[in-house]
Formats: structure tokens, C-alpha cells, sequence
């Protein structure tokens, strides 16, 4: 039986192969995200032959009061700076558009238009909201998650 559940254990390992590289969120105890509050995410790529994918990872209850979220994106890379603002739908005229489970919502919303290959070191996302409202309600999380492009 030992032997049995060691094969097991091995198979499942082998085939549980992550394309993960990055995942982060910042947690607001408050539930509400002030324009003045960033999240800062630090992370190094050493495969450049890979293509790769950014998500936007959010988590917000269900009285988020709106279908959508406007993110400041400060990117620092090794060969430079970025900086854009983007809309983010989180909802349709009906539903969420994430995972729900109670009250809860998780969002992972794709933000390149197609993989890129990165550079080779280290690189800075900040996110930070720029919603009218402020500070904005019913926000547990915010980060982001680079992700391999299995090919």
C-alpha cells in the first residue's frame, strides 16, 4: 500500500507542472482601497524564450457598487518605464464576471492584448485605482499574476 500511494505521490508531481511564475495581491484590512494606497509587486524573470501573460487579480464583495475598476499600471522593466491607465470590466448587466462563492468575488482579468516575451531581470508593477470615488468600497485585494504561455 505504501508503495502504491509513493507511485501516486510521483505521477502526481510529475504531471502537476505550474506555469506559474508570479502571483501577489495586497490585502486592504479596511475593505476599501484609497488612491493614495499602491500595491507594489517585485518580481525577476530568467526565461526569456518563454511568453508570458499579466492578470489583473482582484477581490471584492458583492456590494462593490459598480461593473467596472479604473487601475493606474506603473510598470518598471529592465529596459524601461510604463505607464497606463486601464478599464477593467468586472461585471455584465446581469452577473459578476468572476468566481463567486458567497459574497466574495475573484476576478483574474488577462491586461496584454497578446503574450510577450520579457527581458531578462528584474521587474515593478504598482496598481493603484483612480476611481472617482475615494476611498473605493467593498475592495479586499488587489495584485497581479504573470503567468507561462503553455505552448
Amino acid at each position: 500500500m505504501k508503495k502504491l500511494v509513493f507511485i501516486f505521490i510521483i505521477v502526481l508531481a510529475a504531471s502537476c507542472t505550474t506555469l506559474d511564475v508570479y502571483e501577489k495581491s495586497k490585502t486592504f484590512p479596511t475593505q476599501t482601497w484609497s488612491n493614495k494606497d499602491s500595491a507594489n509587486f517585485k518580481f525577476e524573470i530568467a526565461d526569456t524564450n518563454s511568453f508570458y501573460n499579466f492578470y489583473l487579480v482582484l477581490r471584492h464583495q458583492e456590494k462593490y457598487p459598480y461593473k467596472n475598476i479604473w487601475l493606474s499600471l506603473n510598470v518598471i522593466s529592465p529596459k524601461d518605464t510604463s505607464n497606463f491607465n486601464r478599464e477593467f470590466a468586472l461585471a455584465d448587466n446581469t452577473k459578476w464576471l468572476g468566481s463567486t462563492i458567497d459574497d466574495i468575488t475573484d476576478h483574474r482579468i488577462i491586461f496584454n492584448p497578446q503574450p510577450v516575451k520579457l527581458k531578462k531581470g528584474t521587474y515593478n508593477f504598482t496598481l493603484k485605482q483612480i476611481m472617482r470615488e475615494d476611498p473605493l468600497p467593498f475592495i479586499l485585494s488587489a495584485g497581479i499574476r504573470v503567468q507561462k504561455v503553455q505552448q
